[in-house]
């Protein structure tokens, strides 16, 4: 349900577009991991895996959702995974993704674990992941699909006024919005590092998101502004 009424509401706030690396497939029971960076991008995700590649993931997500009357009963109906971040339960969210993979249904997380506190409508890289991609990876033996999404935070960020006075005014400036899917990844064993190559992987997948909006991205990451789209700033490091 969640990602038939994303696909259905995210074309009235913005234009959605999608992308892939050449010759993506999905493996039954793949792990998706995409960049977190406002509260607007699940729904930008959820409706582009569905128009691209008819997928309809099980979402793991903070447990508050389910507190919210009607949401939280259609998120227990589908089977989507509520993670208590702090307390003594939070592993547990982990055994019902392993089960979910299993099954041969894709689980979509954010290794981030939050927000960026920044409060502007700029792009951000991706934060620090979590070690929990990388532990459930290895668990389940599932490969991992780096996602990156940008324009999420042209619809809602910032302080509570602004997110909320972004999300009236989107369906007018109706902004642009770019989700890339890139090519599934088989993780190391070592947890450090399948947590800095997928990592790498989802920043990847975010920086050719992100230039497919015309956004400049500096030689640290951030998102410093826009061009023309279909412009991809190519500065070298260094």
């Amino acid at each position: 349900m969640l990602s038939r009424i994303a696909a259905r509401v995210v074309p009235f706030f913005g234009r959605l577009t999608v992308t892939a690396d050449p010759g993506t497939r999905l493996a039954p029971g793949s792990i998706l991991v995409a960049n977190h960076t406002s509260l607007a991008d699940p729904a930008l995700v959820l409706a582009a895996l569905r128009r691209r590649l008819a997928v309809e993931p099980v979402l793991m997500a903070t447990s508050g959702l389910w507190r919210v009357p009607v949401l939280g009963r259609a998120l227990t109906r589908e089977g989507h995974v509520p993670v208590h971040r702090g307390t003594a339960h939070a592993a547990a969210a982990l055994d019902r993704a392993a089960v979910a993979l299993a099954s041969g249904r894709h689980v979509m997380l954010y290794a981030e674990g939050r927000i960026p506190p920044r409060r502007d409508s700029a792009e951000n890289p991706p934060e620090a992941f979590r070690t929990g991609l990388a532990r459930l990876a290895l668990a389940t033996g599932a490969q991992v699909v780096p996602i990156g999404q940008a324009g999420a935070r042209r619809i809602t960020s910032g302080g509570r006024a602004k997110q909320l006075a972004g999300v009236l005014t989107a369906p007018v400036r109706r902004p642009g919005l770019h989700v890339h899917i890139g090519a599934p990844l088989t993780l190391p064993a070592d947890v450090a590092e399948a947590t800095a190559l997928a990592h790498g992987a989802v920043t990847e997948a975010w920086r050719t998101a992100a230039g497919a909006l015309g956004c400049l991205v500096d030689r640290a990451g951030s998102g410093t502004g826009h061009r023309e789209p279909g412009m991809i700033d190519k500065t070298p490091p260094g």
